[in-house]
């Protein structure tokens, strides 16, 4: 077994105290530039290992932030979680963190007993939300445990608690405003259930550039269902069977798998996509830039706020803030514009792309 090498002859190395290179490593203190250059050469050519068992004790921490989330449909894949999971995991092992990924629990007293337990047990020193609705009852438990935690999304306009969310309803109103300048006036929109926090959200913006733009719109072209294929080619089914006159010559939905069922059943009603029924989703998954035609959609800043999640997670944990003392942070998307939503065919390539951010 090969011997383990100590902070002190890391701090020989560097030309600083050891209490000095534990702090810099444990993103502690700032020091100078070229200071903080040399600990981290020593700490490569030496093939410094911190011993965490030992920094737990000393600190009272486990160093781990713990995150569950709700998953996919097994026929439904989710590029967005993946590239949010990764950030997390590279902006928390930078300082000297890692993420333990335990079970969702879709009852709500089975949820709430996984986070007691590891909150009883200092397994975690904080959690990472995602998913957030209204009512939310890990916001609720945590806050009135005052246990440290970020969410990814907002809850009750009341309760306050460290978050960051992606603007929803402006990157809904950039599709749909997207859609207007392209001449259209029938605008439908792929909507999920009304009980949807974040449906909601994004349903704001459909409504608000819908009324900016004096049109009311119909009932009938509000479709709301689960965010998957099969509801939205069901939904452009219904759409394509209302009547001529009131009949939508454009969609918005509010993922990009309804935006591919819709796609589909376009298509199968023998309608041109862009040129006669114009679509466009949210959150550009990698399939968007493929498809036949490519698809106009949302994109979402999702690596980034896996970055700053952390980043505002472990501030807190060292300034030893309350969660109630901050407020959410909002991002704004892009919108990504594709053949699909285009009323004239593009002279150049299918997947030409245009990006919209204001």
């Amino acid at each position: 077994m090969s011997r383990r090498v100590t902070l002190k002859e890391v701090a020989l190395r560097s030309g600083v105290s050891y209490q000095t290179v534990s702090k810099v490593i444990n993103g502690q203190v700032q020091v100078a530039p070229d200071t903080e250059a040399r600990i981290w050469q020593a700490v490569r050519e030496l093939n410094y290992r911190p011993n965490y068992t030992a920094r737990s004790l000393r600190a009272q921490r486990s160093f781990t932030i713990g995150y569950s989330w709700r998953p996919s449909p097994p026929d439904q894949a989710n590029p967005i979680l993946d590239t949010f999971l990764q950030s997390m995991f590279h902006a928390a092992e930078e300082r000297g963190y890692y993420l333990l990924c335990f079970p969702y629990h879709s009852e709500t007293q089975r949820q709430i007993e996984s986070y007691r337990e590891l909150m009883d047990t200092r397994r975690v020193d904080a959690f990472v939300l995602s998913g957030v609705e209204y009512n939310d009852p890990r916001v609720l438990f945590l806050l009135e445990q005052k246990f440290p935690f970020v969410a990814f999304g907002r809850s009750n306009p009341e309760l306050r608690f460290p978050s960051i969310d992606v603007d929803g309803g402006y990157g809904m109103r950039l599709a749909t405003e997207h859609l207007l300048a392209q001449g259209h006036r029938r605008i439908a929109a792929l909507a999920w259930p009304e009980e949807s926090r974040v449906g909601n959200n994004r349903m704001e913006g459909y409504f608000s550039a819908m009324g900016a733009a004096g049109i009311e719109p119909l009932p009938e072209w509000v479709q709301r269902g689960e965010g998957r294929f099969a509801f939205g080619y069901e939904a452009a089914r219904n759409l394509l069977a209302l009547p001529e006159a009131i009949r939508p010559t454009a969609m918005v939905a509010l993922n990009d798998y309804m935006a591919v069922g819709a796609i589909k059943a376009i298509q199968d009603a023998g309608f041109r996509v862009g040129s006669q029924i114009a679509v466009t989703g949210f959150d550009d998954t990698p399939i968007a830039q493929y498809l036949t035609p490519p698809l106009t959609s949302v994109r979402q800043p999702v690596w980034e706020i896996g970055e700053r999640l952390i980043a505002l997670l472990l501030n807190l944990l060292e300034a030893k803030d309350t969660v109630e003392q901050f407020e959410t942070i909002l991002m704004q998307p892009q919108l990504v514009i594709r053949a699909s939503s285009r009323s004239v065919e593009p002279e150049h390539s299918m997947s030409e792309e245009v990006m919209i951010k204001r």
